[in-house]
């Protein structure tokens, strides 16, 4: 692959100052003497294998439950960023392991239904926490505390990622307007991060994958929806202005790969230590505009306001349902009253409340759960938390076999 390694001298590498930082681990994971992986690989194969990844196949990215195979999905997308991520920070000369273990973590935290699941549970948790629920904290919250793989004896335990990766993952918000990006300079507390955006990355790896980010979507989310059919001959006549104003294509030859191939090669060469990882004031302006038509036409389109209200009204009930249990002295006894009326959901939250919870640690222990404790119960915001992070673990598809099991009569 051609290479002008620009930012070699400042991608995680040994020689780095920064490298210690990057490396760090809360708790060290165990080694194999014959393991021939680097840090950040080791971190790629633990969130790949990692159950929240999974999942990632089932949850929505912008059109849920479509019918189609070949409508993208959250999954997806997280591989959309891994690839650009890679051929970027391969070009620029930069650790593409790190960014490769960035892009496929950065939304483990997404929540079923893609954005307005995400909406929904951030009103929930203004209106019962007085906090607020963004993905990318939680993206955080679920690599550091939820997300398990067994370790050599068999036991559950946490995944323990280097902090770069989990910076990372917090860091990556792409929706954002300032162009030129550079890595902050100083380590802080990730779980002090109080919205998105506040810092940008610790390395150059994450500013990467941030741009990458939006690079991956916005070209993706045209496709898909020329491909269901939502966009009027009106509205493509417009699409096709912006663009054939900007690269001189017609609308027929647009896919996601026109624009992720403009993209990229235009941050490649516009990119420099000096000046940040940037695009062209000309690419800019055209991401800017796709951006606009995309959440006047596509995002804000008519029909995916009945999936808006679709989806509020699964969530918001699972969760009331799940706040009824709170009233009662003994959770898991009045957890399992109701399993003949609601198994899965009743089986699944007793589960979660055991595995992070000190609920029942005895049952914990039985079921070689050596995660951290999470949540230490007595109080309902600690329960309500609980409920919150148990929701936002699920896919489209759990969330309304739930949904179906909550309405259905026996």
């Amino acid at each position: 692959m051609i290479q002008n390694n620009k930012f070699s001298s400042v991608c995680a590498s040994r020689s780095n100052p920064k490298w210690n930082d990057f490396v760090k681990r809360k708790d060290e994971l165990y080694r194999r003497e014959s393991d021939i992986r680097s840090e950040f690989a080791r971190d790629y194969n633990r969130i790949l294998h990692c159950t929240a990844y999974r999942r990632l196949k089932h949850k929505t990215q912008v059109f849920f439950a479509t019918g189609n195979d070949h409508v993208c999905t959250r999954i997806e997308h997280v591989n959309h960023v891994a690839a650009v991520s890679y051929t970027i920070s391969k070009f620029l000369g930069l650790n593409t392991e790190l960014t490769n273990a960035i892009a496929i973590g950065h939304d483990l935290g997404h929540a079923p239904f893609g954005h307005e699941g995400e909406k929904v549970l951030k009103t929930i948790a203004r209106k019962q926490l007085k906090e607020s629920f963004w993905h990318e904290r939680n993206s955080l919250w679920f690599v550091d505390k939820l997300e398990t793989l067994s370790d050599q004896r068999g036991k559950q335990r946490n995944l323990s990622l280097t902090y770069a990766v989990r910076d990372g993952i917090i860091s990556h918000c792409g929706e954002v307007d300032e162009n030129a990006i550079k890595p902050r300079d100083k380590m802080i507390d990730l779980n002090n991060i109080e919205k998105a955006n506040q810092y940008q990355p610790f390395s150059w790896e994450g500013c990467v994958v941030k741009k990458a980010d939006k690079i991956s979507y916005l070209g993706r989310d045209i496709e898909d929806a020329l491909t269901l059919g939502i966009l009027s001959d009106s509205q493509l006549e417009d699409l096709s202005k912006i663009l054939n104003k900007s690269i001189h294509i017609v609308i027929r030859d647009i896919n996601n790969a026109v624009l992720i191939h403009r993209f990229i090669i235009d941050l490649c060469e516009s990119s420099s230590p000096e000046s940040g990882i940037r695009f062209s004031e000309q690419s800019l302006q055209l991401m800017g505009s796709i951006k606009k038509f995309n959440f006047e036409n596509i995002y804000s389109h008519p029909r995916l306001e009945y999936f808006k209200k679709y989806a509020g009204l699964i969530l918001k009930s699972i969760f009331d349902r799940l706040l009824d249990f709170c009233r009662h002295k003994n959770v898991l006894q009045q957890i399992k009253e109701y399993e003949r009326l609601h198994p899965l959901l009743c089986d699944t939250f007793s589960d979660w409340l055991i595995k992070y919870s000190d609920i029942d640690l005895e049952e914990k222990k039985k079921r070689k759960y050596d995660n951290q404790v999470v949540y230490t119960m007595g109080s309902r915001d600690v329960y309500i938390r609980a409920i919150i992070h148990y929701i936002s673990g699920m896919t489209d598809s759990f969330a309304i076999k739930i949904f179906d099991e909550l309405t259905r009569f026996l």
